[in-house]
């Protein structure tokens, strides 16, 4: 088992925090056979006043030689060895440790002042960072919920790691407040004291012999035909083209918005006075598109004049976009379909070990108005996967050959051996 990737996650749901690490370290201590080379642990924000003290209990009950987490305003994790559990509102930490042998693990902090400007080259951030880029490093990363320039991060790692697979969320809590909200950073060495952290980006960059395959789960589905986008410019969308006959006269995106609606069924009419988003697709090499090709969006507002909407992403004229909607029903069905795919993929490569679950707080029980849907289609699909993870205030993951950051997303990190 000493050359096998071990991956042991543990929740706890008591209300007193010491008892919760107690309870999560025997069980991880009872199944893990070999030395911890990482941790990852996600608390609930109903914890807050006691995030200074989380590290070093953790620390003095199991040292471990990096370990990462946030805070959640619901939290996910093994309440038994078979049993998964979503915990949403209410004290719950989920310690999730990895034994991974030949296995580098990079851990790193990138405060927002001392990012690269996008103008920078590759190797401004590879320095910030600080592995190479031929170590072919995966990346967890969890960041602070109000990080301006997030997107600026995603796409400077994309510039520098364009190999690398990224996934993670922002940290997140309660209605009780955002400053609540918290990272946990430690290396081995340093003090136990200076592992809460409140700004920046925390995440590790695992290189050697480990693959990190990702489900990016928006839940919407596709409404009407796929336009190109013939005129805009930053978010807004002035023209659009249909890409089966582009011959035809673009037209404004509201005329088209409101013939599509029309046509729609009564249902879907009613989900569109709410519901109603916007696809770009990710790859704009792939024609033939399907499930998880769209990039999806916010419709920001129209200007009823120019007949232009906005969005909530920068636009260029040849871009494809095609409306979308949502509801718990197709959140649901997107995300089957994307296990089904991804197990049909699978063939006789090595079983997955165990994952990580970025979900929007918007999902969970509010959503599907039951919990624990999630995360339990994904065990159904992946029974022997340990799985952990957090409600976030912004998903992380990749469509396409390239990361972003999502809303009312479900992106999981799934981990295997080569």
């Amino acid at each position: 088992m000493a050359n096998q990737i071990q991956w042991i996650n543990a929740l706890s749901t008591r209300a007193s925090l010491e008892a919760a690490v107690k309870e999560v370290v025997g069980r991880v201590q009872q199944s893990l056979s070999a030395q911890p080379d990482l941790g990852i642990v996600f608390i609930s924000s109903a914890y807050a006043s006691d995030y200074p003290r989380l590290v070093p209990l953790l620390i003095e009950e199991l040292p471990l030689p990096v370990l990462i987490g946030c805070g959640g305003g619901g939290i996910v994790g093994m309440n038994e060895p078979t049993q998964v559990l979503e915990v949403e509102g209410n004290p719950a930490l989920s310690l999730s440790v990895a034994h991974l042998p030949e296995v580098t693990v990079q851990p790193f902090h990138l405060l927002e002042e001392d990012l690269p400007d996008l103008d920078s080259p590759p190797d401004a951030w590879v320095n910030a960072v600080g592995i190479s880029p031929e170590a072919q490093p995966q990346f967890i990363l969890l960041s602070a919920p109000f990080l301006t320039k997030i997107n600026d991060l995603l796409a400077g790692l994309d510039f520098a790691y364009p190999e690398s697979v990224k996934v993670g969320g922002l940290a997140s809590a309660t209605a009780m407040g955002m400053n609540q909200s918290a990272l946990f950073y430690y290396t081995q060495g340093m003090s136990v004291t200076d592992s809460l952290r409140r700004e920046g980006t925390i995440g590790v960059a695992l290189s050697g012999k480990i693959v990190l395959e990702t489900i990016v789960a928006q839940g919407c589905r596709p409404i009407g035909p796929v336009y190109q986008i013939a005129q805009g410019e930053k978010n807004i969308v002035v023209e659009l083209a249909e890409v089966e006959d582009l011959q035809a006269s673009s037209r404004p995106p509201l005329t088209i918005l409101q013939e599509l609606i029309q046509s729609l069924s009564e249902g879907d009419r009613q989900l569109a006075q709410h519901s109603l988003f916007v696809g770009i697709v990710g790859d704009e090499f792939k024609f033939e598109l399907g499930q998880g090709d769209f990039l999806i969006r916010n419709l920001l507002g129209v200007d009823p004049k120019l007949g232009a909407i906005a969005i909530g992403d920068h636009v260029r004229p040849g871009q494809r976009l095609q409306f979308h909607l949502r509801d718990a029903k197709t959140s649901a069905e997107d995300l089957q379909l994307l296990l089904q795919r991804y197990q049909q993929q699978q063939g006789a490569s090595p079983s997955p070990v165990g994952a990580l679950m970025f979900s929007c707080l918007g999902r969970g029980e509010s959503l599907y108005g039951k919990p624990n849907f999630d995360s339990v289609l994904f065990r159904d699909y992946l029974e022997d996967v340990q799985l952990s993870g957090f409600f976030c205030n912004g998903e992380i993951g990749p469509v396409g050959s390239r990361t972003f950051l999502h809303g009312y997303t479900s992106a999981f990190g799934i981990f295997r051996q080569p």
